[in-house]
């Protein structure tokens, strides 16, 4: 088997070889309409780096001149020096269908053989093989700008520290791999970095001190890793930043204030990791924030009153933070709100009914609460949520019998209805309602028609002859018929 691939890269250099000198030929005698060719040790690095990726042992003779003539879709090229081609874009993925990357798929040390590559993209070609990226593979790439390994199972190992070095690099990009060990401070170095996506592997340690060298940063995404430790107050000195995604990590300790020195972040998820509260107040400062998650972090406080002051908040997710005390009333101000979740909190006191004004609310859970109380939305925007509008779990809550009157509003049908609560004797938390006592709670009720299917499924038999009796004295008292 090793002597069969042996000769086959024989084979396949002598065909190169071939290739080259055809190609000189036939760019001297001008038939072409152009005198552009490739340089030699350039082209042969673009074969061996295909031929150890792709599933196609004919790719080298099928594009002989992968910049002119036999182009392919995943290579692209610019032009040097005014007659010479030279490979800048490389891109293999599910988007370019064939042919395919081989079960057995490496990354060629040729790689260093295309110093003007600016931007290589492998998605989801290392499925199979064990593939670990090497020390040296790209600290020779000075022009690489764009560097997405993304979505290859099989990439493992370190992040090369080598990387620290590719001063050019704008865009990296290494999510959902099986990458391990700790984020390199040596990143740090990469003063021109853009966007830094390390998501979904298994990266674990502190997130490093030197990520403040990243100062052209905008976006950082190191969720679902196992990073440890706090994060670190220089996050707060890269004043670019508009997305921080540290979710489903382990950190821990309270959020950074320093934070709220990032006067463009749109995006803050710290969700899913243990960091503690109160939340600081400098983070009033974000005035472009529109996504704040903190989802299941043990912040054991109440809501901020400075959320309120977020004007551009869409969306707030603070389930499952052991939130206490009240839902601050200044949260109804937020008229570009889409979607509110409080749920699994220990939330006190009632719905704050301004809520229904927001015009843009789509989803309010304040499910698993202590919140009591009645709920006095309106009617048309409990209609409007439907099943997005969740308030279960709050045993001290009730609701009108109006909230139920269509057959399309779907907001709980397990919490009780105020006056079904008064009916059947228990503890009320209406308190405009609180000293009515069981007969005249269940007389509004028939009044109204409104009674409960469960009400009328448990009545006695004595209970619906007293209705009936009730219902003759009111018909046949005077003051009816004057």
């Amino acid at each position: 088997m090793a002597l069969s691939v042996s000769l086959f890269f024989v084979g396949l250099l002598v065909f190169a070889s071939e290739v080259i000198a055809i190609s000189r030929n036939y760019s001297s005698d001008g038939s072409s309409g152009t005198n552009m060719a490739m340089e030699e040790e350039e082209l042969l690095g673009l074969y061996d780096l295909m031929g150890a990726l792709l599933d196609d042992f004919d790719w080298a003779q099928a594009h002989p001149q992968p910049c002119t003539d036999t182009p392919w879709p995943g290579v692209q090229c610019e032009i040097a020096d005014g007659a010479i081609f030279h490979v800048t874009k490389i891109h293999i993925g599910p988007d370019i269908v064939n042919p395919p990357c081989k079960t057995s798929a490496q990354l060629s040390s040729s790689l260093h053989k295309l110093p003007y590559l600016k931007f290589l993209s492998i998605f989801n070609c290392f499925v199979t093989s064990p593939v670990i990226l090497s020390h040296v593979a790209f600290g020779t790439l000075s022009s690489l700008e764009h560097l997405a390994l993304d979505s290859n199972p099989t990439l493992t190992g370190k992040i090369p520290s080598s990387l620290g070095q590719v001063t050019s690099l704008r865009v990296l990009s290494l999510s959902q791999n099986n990458l391990q060990g700790n984020v390199p401070g040596e990143l740090g170095g990469l003063v021109n970095l853009q966007q830094l996506d390390l998501s979904y592997n298994n990266l674990s340690g502190e997130i490093p001190e030197k990520i403040a060298g990243l100062k052209s940063l905008t976006i950082l995404d190191l969720s679902w890793n196992n990073l440890e430790g706090q994060v670190p107050c220089s996050l707060g000195q890269l004043q670019l930043l508009q997305k921080v995604d540290l979710s489903s990590n382990k950190l821990l300790g309270r959020i950074p204030p320093d934070l709220g020195m990032l006067k463009r972040l749109v995006l803050l998820d710290l969700s899913h990791n243990f960091m503690n509260g109160p939340m600081p107040v400098t983070l009033s400062g974000l005035k472009q924030l529109q996504y704040l998650i903190v989802d299941y972090n043990p912040i054991n406080s109440g809501i901020p009153l400075f959320v309120g002051s977020l004007e551009r908040l869409t969306s707030i997710s603070l389930s499952g933070c052991g939130l206490t005390g009240l839902i601050p009333n200044s949260l109804s101000s937020l008229k570009n709100l889409t979607a509110l979740s409080l749920d699994n909190n220990s939330l006190i006191g009632t719905v704050p009914s301004n809520f229904g004004s927001l015009p843009n609310l789509d989803l309010l859970n304040v499910s698993n609460n202590q919140l009591s109380g009645e709920l006095l939305l309106p009617e048309e925007f409990i209609n409007r949520l439907g099943k997005r509008l969740d308030i279960r779990g709050n045993n001290g809550l009730c609701t009108s019998k109006e909230t139920y009157k269509k057959k399309n509003v779907s907001a709980n049908p397990e919490t009780p209805s105020c006056l079904d609560t008064i009916g059947s004797g228990e503890h009320n938390n209406c308190p405009d309602k609180e000293n009515q006592d069981q007969s005249k709670g269940m007389q509004y009720s028939w009044y109204h028609g409104k009674i409960s299917s469960n009400a009328i499924d448990v009545a006695s038999p004595y209970q619906n002859l007293f209705l009936l009796q009730c219902t003759f004295l009111l018909f046949s008292f005077p003051p009816f018929f004057l």
